[in-house]
């Protein structure tokens, strides 16, 4: 719903902003070739700096569903290789010290369907599987000797038997604050340990036990201490602070608390492992900002001072989020990607005098950061007319090292954008973009289509985008903005809308239509707006707002907002920003007005939904489709089986574009 930024990558709203040429003998993108994106992340550099092993997520049609396979190329580029071919997924590559083998995890050949470590031998041959655990390895680190991996073991699901005599399962138990989890489901006791494992004598030992989870660990250079990040108080699901603990890699060892910081609720999407200095005398690892901000908070670089356990933020002064955090190979710095307006850069930030340094240009989103040798660096770079590929950085000029979209690249084309600034009602500065269609002529009107991004602690940055290129390609212009709430512009606008949820970026949105009207694009009789998450949530607010709108579509979104307290995995957010509802009913009232005042919503809304959703649940669709549909307005919910609030199934993406072209058609395009 809100806390999530995957979430707006899951929906595919990141949106295309440059103009790429138009070849006139390209066609135009479809449905189907959502089924030929290849998304290539997890850019891993080798010691030596001379590999780089990723992975790659393409779809299976067969299966439905997308399959991960680890890919590697040299530093020079131009060899791709693809590694392993199961049709199981193999992820989180990571290289020995010598370069001799590769790690990863996948679940393939363990029964349970558990995650289990495996390593690829680089002179040849298959993949041997390391661990037949009961539990899944979720993360792991391989020690500087390479002889031991520290591994972050969930506990088994063993105490969940069936009855033997019916098959049938046991109840479920709850007795936890925070007990609910999208794609992980109701929460028991279950907790994720670290475990040594000897890769000689293939023996695994447990580090640490208890009510707790320890996630992120992280080797000394002399390899004689583990870093690792657990939250250790009384009750961990009511509270953000996390602990960075230092121990020695030998059961029964005490941890020793080195330093407190803040997360980001029950999701640390940009909190990456502590990363020791090569001296081994500090640590860096990211930090999050007030706790009574929630996912509002800036989160910066952090050092912290191993000895001593004095830390600092190093980034406090550039109000962005800050994360990634890598050593310079002289220990003097150290690298980060910065989240800028409707970008992200790579920084360099000096331990010295706090200096800090861009080393790229605006125009591109990056990602995936990796550092091996004497500062080589490796990203995953995206750009509107581009799918993000891993790129070499030298002398501040990107050298591109794969190409695997390259062919559906050649076949299409793609629209012209620009970038755009509103002004909203208030007289606040809102910056957005304006993709025209394919077919676009000076001086016509268009119908037009406002789709916002998910979060609201995200934004629309320079990336490619497959479903605003699909809109474009059918002849649609497509609005954004980066309303309050969007993360990119600092706290203060962050936070603009802490507990007044579709007020201010309800009017920055407008904003933005308002502009492409006045500028002649869009056809003010004929407007579209529409989002999944966050973005469903905003749609909600804005066509109970503007009666302009002729056609919306409302993906995984809530407007009775009572109705989340308890049914969905945001309690601790509910309470802390919104406070319990027996003790601010008012707050909680007003924020309904979309459900509770349905009768001001005229426009044809089609909602959308996965039925497991634990992070906004179907039942909140339900209740506004009944309320639109109660009044006779046109509405439609459709309800994906088994999905939960991303969607995975290939054909179930596939349906909701169709269905998105097809509600619009009907309502911008009789």
């Amino acid at each position: 719903m809100k806390n999530r930024r995957s979430l707006c990558l899951a929906a595919l709203a990141l949106l295309a902003v440059t103009t790429p040429s138009i070849a006139a003998d390209k066609r135009l993108l479809n449905t189907d070739d959502f089924a030929r994106l290849r998304e290539v992340g997890a850019p891993q550099l080798s010691p030596d700096g001379e590999r780089i092993a990723y992975t790659v997520r393409s779809a299976d049609l067969a299966q439905d569903k997308h399959v991960t396979d680890l890919w590697m190329t040299n530093w020079r580029g131009g060899s791709e290789r693809q590694l392993t071919f199961a049709p199981d997924n193999e992820t989180d590559p990571r290289w020995s010290p010598d370069g001799h083998w590769l790690a990863f995890l996948s679940e393939r050949r363990d029964a349970k369907e558990n995650s289990q470590l495996w390593i690829l031998n680089m002179a040849g041959g298959e993949a041997e599987k390391i661990t037949s655990l009961p539990g899944s390895v979720d993360d792991y680190a391989i020690a500087p000797d390479g002889q031991r991996v520290a591994l972050v073991v969930s506990d088994s699901d063993d105490d969940k038997p069936l009855v033997e005599s019916a098959k049938t399962e046991k109840p479920i138990i709850i007795d936890r604050f925070y007990f609910k989890e999208d794609i992980t489901g109701y929460l028991g006791k279950s907790r994720q340990h670290l475990y040594l494992l000897d890769l000689r004598t293939r023996r695994v030992q447990a580090l640490t036990t208890g009510n707790y989870n320890e996630t992120n660990p992280s080797w000394s250079p002399d390899g004689k201490t583990l870093a690792f990040v657990s939250k250790r108080s009384p009750d961990p699901d009511r509270d953000d602070t996390f602990g960075l603990y230092l121990m020695a890699p030998t059961a029964g060892a005490a941890p020793r608390l080195l330093t407190t910081y803040q997360g980001e609720g029950q999701d640390t999407d940009w909190a990456s492992a502590p990363q020791w200095s090569p001296d081994g005398r500090q640590i860096a690892f990211v930090a999050g900002g007030d706790p009574k901000l929630l996912y509002y908070a800036l989160h910066g670089l952090a050092v912290v001072d191993v000895a001593s356990g004095q830390a600092q933020l190093l980034t406090k002064q550039l109000d962005r989020n800050v994360d990634q955090p890598h050593w310079s190979g002289d220990g003097n710095s150290l690298f980060g990607i910065l989240e800028d307006d409707a970008t992200t850069q790579l920084i360099e930030v000096s331990l010295r005098d706090g200096a800090v340094r861009k080393l790229t240009q605006d125009g591109h989103e990056l990602s995936g950061l990796a550092v091996a040798g004497k500062n080589r660096i490796a990203l995953l770079r995206s750009q509107p007319q581009y799918l993000a590929e891993v790129v070499a950085l030298e002398n501040g000029r990107f050298r591109q090292l794969t190409r695997q979209n390259a062919a559906l690249l050649a076949e299409v084309r793609l629209a012209a954008a620009e970038r755009t600034i509103a002004k909203s009602r208030d007289g606040t500065q809102i910056s957005g973009f304006v993709v025209k269609p394919l077919d676009y002529t000076a001086g016509q009107r268009y119908p037009t289509i406002v789709r916002i991004h998910g979060g609201p602690t995200s934004q629309f940055s320079y990336s490619f985008s497959f479903e605003w290129q699909l809109l474009a390609a059918n002849g649609y212009a497509v609005v954004a903005s980066n309303p309050r709430g969007s993360s990119g512009r600092g706290e203060a606008f962050s936070k603009a809308i802490f507990a007044d949820w579709g007020n201010v970026d309800a009017q920055d949105v407008i904003a933005h239509v308002d502009l492409a009207v006045a500028n002649g694009l869009a056809d003010p009789a004929r407007l579209g707006v529409g989002g999944w998450s966050y973005g469903g949530m905003l749609t909600n607010y804005v066509i109970a707002q503007d009666t302009r709108f002729k056609a919306a579509t409302s993906g995984a979104s809530i407007s009775n907002i009572l109705a989340g307290y308890g049914t969905d995995m945001y309690i601790r957010e509910y309470e802390m920003e919104l406070g319990p509802p027996w003790k601010a009913p008012a707050i909680w009232e007003k924020l309904s007005f979309p459900f509770l005042h349905a009768d001001r919503i005229t426009t044809p809304t089609l909602f959308l939904c996965g039925s497991q959703d634990f992070n906004v649940p179907l039942l909140n669709s339900e209740q506004m489709y009944q309320a639109l549909r109660s009044q006779n307005i046109p509405t439609q919910l459709v309800i994906y089986p088994g999905q939960n609030h991303g969607l995975t199934r290939v054909s179930y993406n596939k349906d909701r574009f169709e269905r998105y072209l097809s509600w619009y058609a009907k309502f911008l395009k009789p």
